[in-house]
């Protein structure tokens, strides 16, 4: 890549970060490209981004839980029973 090239190509990224767009790069079977294309064109497009990007949130959820403690903290509690019986255990002779 020559110098103007290499240039243009650091002022375009520039640009996009400005932008708030970042690059990612997946790699998906031949017949799931053009899927991911649409998706990713449905994402940048102003119209249909805020429906694109709840119905990915309704089905593939937020990807914040990380570990045990963020799976536990994103789990529902709702019908569970979080109340524990005092046991003192069992009586000893010494």
């Amino acid at each position: 890549m020559t110098g103007v090239q290499h240039k243009r190509l650091s002022a375009h990224r520039r640009r996009l970060k400005r932008r708030g767009v970042v690059r990612v790069e997946v790699q998906v079977r031949k017949e799931d490209a053009a899927l991911v294309r649409g998706v990713a064109q449905a994402l940048s497009d102003p119209t249909r981004e805020t429906e694109a990007r709840a119905l990915l949130r309704e089905r593939f959820g937020a990807a914040n839980a990380k570990g045990l403690k963020g799976l536990l903290a994103a789990a529902p509690l709702e019908g569970i029973d979080l109340t524990r019986e005092r046991d003192f255990g069992r009586d000893i002779v010494l």
